[in-house]
């Protein structure tokens, strides 16, 4: 069980790493650089739907962190 689960979280680190190296850069100000830009600075402070890639972004995240507890449950 501990090695389906520690297989399972290094494919999801790999595809979290991919998917966020693929995603573009938010902001063009210098403050987007190191990620001070929010989301109500993106939309001119009206809400939008967030793009697939961001929720599958925070779904693989969340899976991350499962697999992260799981592996330290089991050791």
């Amino acid at each position: 069980m501990k090695v389906v689960i520690v297989l399972a979280h290094i494919l999801v680190a790999i595809a979290l790493t991919a998917l966020v190296m693929v995603q573009g850069r938010k902001g063009s100000r210098f403050s987007g650089i190191f990620g001070g830009g929010t989301l109500a600075d993106l939309s001119g402070g009206q809400r939008k739907k967030l793009p697939f890639l961001t929720k599958l972004t925070a779904l693989l995240g969340a899976i991350f962190m499962v697999t992260s507890f799981l592996i330290a449950f089991y050791r």
